[in-house]
Parts: structure tokens; C-alpha cells; sequence
């Protein structure tokens, strides 16, 4: 007689997929943290950008990633090994003058900005773009 083959278990994920917002930003600390490389330095850099563009912007964690919102989703943050991405969630809906948009430019919703070790950002435009985000999201509200 054979034993049956054990099902297999499915993987348990070490990081929340969601968080209460009042933890989230300790959960993007500890991304940071973990990091440990230019992707840590650089989406801190990228986060601080983020918050200084609009004082009522706040940090959420869902999908395991950091995500910024201002009545909406303005983008999230995610760290691959050559790069890391925002992910502007309306993002083909948003003037981009200055073509910071790299990546997912096939998309009919979403653009991102992809950025590898050395990249160098133009804070202002970026805050711009930011800001065009919390508009759009803003007069989708009312």
C-alpha cells in the first residue's frame, strides 16, 4: 500500500499583505531597512519626495508594498533587484512634460517610473508629478 502524497503546504508570507495606517510607515521603515543597498537609499529618497509634495498625503501598506494615497491611490513603491519602481496608479491619466514615466507605458491606467542604481531625479518635476496625481485624484472625488 502507497502513502498518499502529503499536500503540498502553501508559502507563508513574511510581510503583511495589508496594515493599519497608523503601522504602515514603520512596515516602509523596515523595507528601508531591509534593503540595505542603493534600492533602501533610493526609496527613501523617493518617499521623501512624496511626502513633501502634499502634506495630506499618507502611507498605506498593501500587497506587501508601500503605497502613498491622497483621496486615492497616488502610486506604490516596490524594489526588484536592478531597480525600483513607482507605480503611479492613474498614472497615464497624468501630464508628464518631463517623461519621468519609463516604464509600463503600454498600460491604459497605470504608468511607472523605474529607477536603477545611480539614477538621478529632478525633485522638483517629481513633486510636480506627485501633486498632478493628488489633483486628478481630487476631482475624481467631487
Amino acid at each position: 500500500m502507497t502513502k498518499p502524497k502529503a499536500k503540498a503546504q502553501p508559502r507563508k508570507s513574511t510581510t503583511k499583505v495589508s496594515a493599519p495606517i497608523e503601522a504602515a510607515s514603520g512596515l516602509i521603515d523596515q523595507r528601508i531597512r531591509d534593503l540595505a543597498d542603493w534600492r533602501g537609499e533610493m526609496l527613501a529618497r523617493m518617499r521623501a519626495l512624496i511626502l513633501e509634495a502634499d502634506p495630506a498625503i499618507v502611507e498605506e501598506w498593501k500587497w506587501g508594498v508601500p503605497v502613498w494615497t491622497c483621496k486615492g491611490i497616488i502610486c506604490t513603491g516596490e524594489s526588484y533587484k536592478k531597480a525600483v519602481k513607482l507605480t503611479f496608479a492613474r498614472g497615464a491619466a497624468l501630464p508628464d512634460p518631463s517623461r519621468l514615466f519609463n516604464s509600463s507605458l503600454e498600460g491604459g491606467t497605470r504608468r511607472a517610473i523605474d529607477l536603477p542604481e545611480g539614477a538621478q531625479v529632478d525633485a522638483k518635476r517629481f513633486k510636480a508629478l506627485v501633486k498632478a496625481a493628488v489633483a486628478l485624484n481630487s476631482a475624481k472625488k467631487s
